[in-house]
């Protein structure tokens, strides 16, 4: 018989942050209290009584100068102005997922939307993201909505948002959605599900499909442990409900050859640990009667020592911590922050059941016949290794930014922090720094200290490399006629600057436009990305001349290619001189309307009749295309066509 324990099993993020709080308060000596349970487990419970921490009721209870910690399920907006009327100190370990859908619900009721609750009533959590609402509906199954609209007591209509307790089973909440769909016509849905719990129950599913038995540990109490049971029971046939390894009955596994163990959230590690090592003594417990004594014997007597560099096989990845097996009686395991210096890595995505690591021993318990390990010491001294070979080498890396300070950035390298000074991060003076927190960027490492543990980073360098190469490959292949797509740097007045790739041309104003502009602005600003084409440049002086302008802007030509002698068009007047008006028809494009033109009648000058900025009518009577003369006539449209019967 094989054990297979869940990768998801154990705390999730949310309880043992909640832990942690607590734990944390404890060792202040500060007098603690929780509002609850902290979690959904007797164990846990016990164990902070040890450490001096009651469990207080209701607020109530809460005498000044205490110390309340609001558990992970969160507590309604009226429980914490009853805290603070107390007088008392308020920590909040309420789940952060939790504490977004307080957030959800009471900003879209402010918007005038009806909150719908998916959950068990009772529940705390439920009961919690009730308080920040005034009015909301709970339901725990989807056949709710239907009876809400059958009944009246919402309408269809109704504006409503939907949300769900985070340890709601997902088929349930699929499904609620679907019929939400067809019941709601103003309908908001946010699915918030915590994926820890999301993928706690799809592997419990996957699990329980593959294993002839499975046993489930956690406390009665607990939701999500009440939910994964559920699902290994549609899944499975044998499946056990444990609170810890003295519940187990060996007569239960009798004929099965494999067994799978899932614990919920609120189950702490040392449980899950127990369990599945009075599981193995249970399945294996004929094995080891077959094993060779020399080899026992061998084994037993085999000694660890802190600061050892041991090897051995990783055979499970469970929710806090890595097992692995070192070829001794001992446990070995690798607590999460162990694994990595970068707190961004996952285990899953860089360990497998199977792989043969090597790791420090930090803690040996040979009275508990456990082994602390850390992996992270070990990739760390490589790490550093390598960061002093970048400096030498000239290595561009990658890092991502995760903060921004007075003094410039912090990036991680490899799981190493790395300073990235202001004037080296590439950002002008007054620029948006706290922008690149988050982004992946490229940066060469200028210095690295171990003693202080200090690296320094510049990612300008890596940009003037990169500004240089482009610079070299452009001036390699720069010739009279090339275009590039480029991006305004700057204006003068006399031209714009611009970037095509490393290098900066500069096109004059007057071949910016064909029309008449006062200012290179009048066409283009910073940041504008165009089309340019070389007219010439100088090698030896870096100077680039640049053309925007382009034979299909030229107005002339756009005129040729849509005008004719003899099309009516309407014009404005531009320009009054004593022998006629210029008009324009077209920007960049006038034509003269000579003064025997402007009337049917004889005028003395073109002012009797029109005025700068009219618009009118006229009649292109010519083009002189070599000239790019036009002339226009007003008096061709005023003049009435001959009649052909006055001749009959």
């Amino acid at each position: 018989m094989t054990v297979r324990v869940a990768k998801s099993a154990g705390f999730c993020f949310g309880v043992s942050r909640a832990v942690e709080m607590v734990e944390q308060a404890a060792s202040s000596g500060a007098q603690v209290v929780t509002l609850g349970p902290i979690i959904h487990n007797r164990h846990m419970v016990a164990h902070f009584e040890q450490m001096g921490i009651r469990v207080i009721d209701s607020p109530e209870q809460a005498e000044p100068g205490m110390t309340v910690v609001i558990r992970s399920h969160g507590v309604p907006r009226a429980v914490y102005q009853q805290l603070q009327a107390r007088g008392v100190e308020i920590i909040d370990a309420t789940c952060p997922f939790v504490k977004r859908i307080h957030g959800i619900v009471e900003k879209e009721e402010a918007s005038g939307r009806l909150p719908l609750i998916m959950g068990t009533p009772s529940h705390p959590e439920i009961q919690g993201i009730a308080g920040w609402c005034k009015d909301c509906r709970i339901f725990d199954s989807p056949q709710a909505l239907e009876d809400w609209i059958e009944s009246g007591e919402i309408s269809p209509e109704t504006p409503v948002c939907m949300v769900s307790q985070t340890t709601s089973a997902e088929f349930l909440w699929k499904k609620s959605v679907q019929n939400a769909k067809k019941q709601f016509t103003n309908l908001k849905i946010f699915d918030t599900i915590c994926r820890a719990t999301e993928y706690r129950q799809t592997e419990a599913a996957q699990l329980s499909a593959e294993c002839g038995a499975m046993v489930v540990v956690g406390d009665s109490k607990s939701s999500n442990t009440m939910q994964l049971a559920a699902i290994c029971r549609k899944h499975c046939d044998k499946v056990m409900l444990v609170d810890n390894a003295s519940e187990l009955e060996p007569e239960f596994f009798r004929g099965v050859s494999e067994v799978g163990i899932t614990a919920g959230a609120s189950t702490p590690a040392w449980i899950i640990k127990e369990v599945n090592k009075t599981m193995s003594e249970i399945t294996n417990a004929d094995a080891v009667q077959e094993e060779n004594f020399e080899e026992l014997l061998e084994q037993s007597i085999k000694t660890l020592n802190t600061g050892d560099k041991v090897t051995g096989t990783v055979t499970g990845i469970g929710n806090t911590e890595v097992q692995v097996d070192l070829g001794t009686k001992h446990a070995g395991y690798i607590p999460y922050d162990e694994v990595s210096a970068d707190s961004s890595v996952k285990p899953e995505d860089i360990l497998h059941v199977g792989d043969e690591i090597e790791v420090f021993v930090v803690r040996v318990n040979d009275q508990e016949g456990t082994v602390q390990l850390s992996k992270k010491k070990l990739d760390g001294l490589k790490i550093w290794d390598e960061m002093a070979s970048y400096v030498e080498d000239k290595t561009t890396v990658e890092g991502q930014i995760t903060e921004e300070n007075k003094g410039g950035l912090v990036a991680t390298v490899k799981g190493i922090r790395v300073f990235i000074p202001a004037s080296q991060s590439g950002i002008a003076k007054g620029g948006d720094m706290a922008g690149q927190v988050g982004k992946t960027v490229k940066m060469k490492i200028t210095e690295v200290n171990r003693a202080r543990r200090r690296v320094i980073g510049s990612i300008r360098a890596v940009k003037a490399e990169e500004r240089k190469a482009a610079q070299e490959k452009i001036w390699s292949e720069i010739e009279k006629g090339k275009k590039y797509h480029g991006v305004v740097k700057s204006l003068t007045s006399y031209g714009a600057f611009v970037d095509i790739g490393g290098v900066d041309g500069m096109v004059h104003v007057s071949e910016l436009s064909w029309n008449r502009i006062k200012t290179p602005a009048d066409v283009v600003k910073v940041g504008d990305e165009i089309d340019v084409y070389v007219i010439s440049f100088d090698p030896e002086k870096h100077k680039i001349s640049l053309g925007y302008k382009t034979a299909e802007m030229n107005p002339w030509n756009q005129f040729m290619t849509n005008y004719n002698v003899g099309d009516v068009v309407d014009a404005k007047v531009v320009k009054m001189m004593t022998f006629g008006a210029f008009a324009e028809i077209i920007p960049g494009v006038d034509g003269l309307i000579h003064i025997s033109q402007i009337a049917d009648r004889r005028i003395g000058k073109p002012e009797d009749v029109l005025s700068e900025g009219q618009t009118v009518t006229v009649k292109i009577t010519d083009i002189d295309a070599e000239n790019k003369r036009i002339s226009l006539s007003i008096r061709a449209l005023l003049e009435a066509p001959a009649d052909p019967t006055e001749e009959a």
